[in-house]
């Protein structure tokens, strides 16, 4: 009895750690790694010579600078300033361009500002110190360089020039400088009155953070554009600057969910949106290495708050902390416009099969089809025109007399298409992203002239002829949604009553011309957005519902 109780105790201990390590490591698949997230506006080759920053009125008095930690918290150095317009140079000879509010490489303008100075020799232990020593000179800045706190007098366009000042001013205890590879120059914008310089060798990079007058959150103004968060700005080899955001996770995801779907969509959208960029995010930090996401299609739209609105706010705020999971594991939750009646699986587009990325029939979608723009759209080649795009991507061949859809998946998406031509030579392309690729099409929901091997299809009589192919036409399902009849292979009864296959015979086209018309915007994968607009508007579904919908077996936790 004794034994029997040891053992149950025993097997009870050992469940309680196995399901707490579960849960630990749940917990774990969907948090965080840094709480901060560092966006690459400007990056790559598509870096700046000059950036802006001002504060929003009313949200922000000032911008104090520091450096980002290794779990990314802002580190100040205790340098603040007042000023609420100011501009980040790379420190070589620049030139303001009034026009065009930008400083530019040159040395001839009505404002310059010289990469030359002459710094003092006397290091300081604060930013204070060094701006109370700086303050002897009316040319006098602090210049943060290795830890230390300099003071710097002028700017120059030579060293001969900054060294005849200096002997011509009797100064000593000083050399001349000019900044290193990695070095910042801050100055008050439309000016070359120098605020602050910045260089570390390249160990850590110049942050910018935003000083709120009375605790609240600040906003900055960056290329037209508001923004939460700080900044930091890099020079990759002595080049121009590389320009990140670095936001809170719930402050960037609310520059996504407006840029990303209309901010006037039913809250349960909008909050569909903000659970999938939040996961979409998390799941790839450090994707691009230095930074996590770009701010275009390519990751996720982001654009800051310009477009914010208190619904916005409010889908992130009431989500705040939830994320798409899949057997305990942090999902990579893909969305795109639309699906054009079906959602596909991801080994069908790309090369990975992703379990909770299985393909759908999408009914709902059929009820925003003349709400979205470009829902429905017509891609036409000649022979000619379809030949030189093929030779374009590198395939070398003859002149293209055939194109077509080959291989359905079963949702009916294209899964293959097959080219011949005039060598007598056929190539087929398989899977999502190439064959968009290859057609330049907006999805893989489509037909050529009309079918894939498709005749033409009338209703009734011979005035009622669909066009579109079935993949566009809509029945009335047994659960009284509409169903797309391209998704099944329909059958109708003929007048003797032989039961057949409708679409079967090959469609008839004009010679040399290929018209391959579609539904849908998008690589097919995840969430539709405007699916999720039609399901929240129309049927009353809230975003978790939204979310399992689309993705097979994951939860919102």
């Amino acid at each position: 009895m004794k034994k029997t109780a040891k053992i149950l105790i025993l097997c009870v201990l050992t469940l309680s750690i196995v399901l707490s390590s579960a849960v630990r490591q749940k917990a774990e698949a969907y948090t965080p790694r840094f709480s901060t997230i560092k966006v690459g506006l400007y990056c790559g080759s598509n870096t700046l010579p000059s950036a802006n920053l001002q504060n929003v009125t009313g949200l922000g008095s000032g911008f104090q600078f520091g450096i980002l930690d290794a779990s990314r918290q802002f580190v100040p150095t205790g340098a603040v300033i007042q000023e609420t317009k100011i501009s980040m140079l790379r420190d070589r000879n620049m030139v303001y361009n009034g026009a065009e509010n930008k400083y530019e490489p040159g040395t001839e303008g009505s404002v310059v500002v010289g990469c030359y100075h002459i710094q003092m020799n006397q290091a300081y232990g604060s930013y204070h110190e060094a701006l109370a020593a700086a303050g002897a000179y009316s040319s006098g800045f602090v210049k943060y360089s290795g830890g230390n706190f300099l003071v710097c007098v002028g700017n120059y366009l030579s060293a001969e020039e900054a060294t005849a000042a200096m002997n011509a001013n009797g100064m000593t205890g000083c050399a001349v400088n000019c900044g290193t590879s990695s070095t910042v120059t801050v100055v008050k914008t439309g000016t070359n009155t120098i605020l602050f310089e910045f260089e570390y060798g390249g160990t850590y990079d110049l942050v910018v953070m935003p000083v709120s007058p009375d605790g609240t959150k600040c906003q900055t103004w960056f290329k037209g554009l508001k923004y939460y968060g700080a900044f930091m700005y890099s020079r990759k080899g002595g080049e121009d600057l590389t320009v990140y955001n670095c936001a809170e996770l719930e402050d960037y995801v609310k520059g996504v969910v407006p840029w990303e779907m209309f901010n006037y969509w039913p809250l349960e959208a909008l909050k569909a949106q903000a659970v999938c960029a939040r996961t979409y995010v998390v799941a790839n930090i450090g994707k691009h290495g230095d930074y996590d996401l770009c701010p275009t299609e390519h990751c996720q739209m982001y654009q800051g708050t310009s477009k914010a609105t208190a619904a916005t706010d409010a889908a992130v705020d009431q989500t705040a902390g939830r994320f798409l999971t899949y057997n305990g594991q942090l999902c990579t939750a893909y969305y795109a416009s639309s699906d054009g009646g079906a959602t596909e699986n991801s080994e069908n587009v790309w090369p990975d099969t992703v379990p909770y990325l299985r393909g759908v029939i999408d009914p709902y979608e059929a009820e925003i089809a003349s709400l979205a723009p470009g829902y429905n759209w017509t891609v036409t080649y000649t022979s000619e025109e379809l030949t030189k795009r093929l030779r374009s991507k590198g395939y070398n061949v003859g002149t293209i007399l055939s194109l077509d859809i080959t291989e359905l998946t079963n949702t009916g998406n294209v899964y293959k298409i097959t080219l011949t031509d005039s060598n007598g030579v056929s190539r087929s392309f398989t899977k999502g992203e190439q064959i968009r690729l290859i057609l330049g099409v907006k999805s893989i929901r489509f037909t050529i002239n009309g079918g894939s091997a498709s005749a033409d299809i009338y209703v009734n009589d011979a005035g009622g002829k669909i066009s579109g192919g079935l993949q566009s036409s809509y029945a009335i399902g047994g659960s009284g949604l509409k169903e797309i009849l391209g998704q099944y292979k329909p059958y109708a009864i003929t007048g003797s009553g032989e039961t057949v296959q409708v679409g079967t015979e090959q469609q008839s086209s004009t010679p040399g011309v290929f018209v391959i018309q579609g539904t849908g915007h998008g690589h097919n994968i995840g969430m539709s957005q405007w699916g999720a607009y039609s399901m929240a508007k129309f049927h009353g579904m809230t975003y978790d519902q939204i979310l399992q919908f689309y993705f097979t077996g994951a939860i919102v936790e």
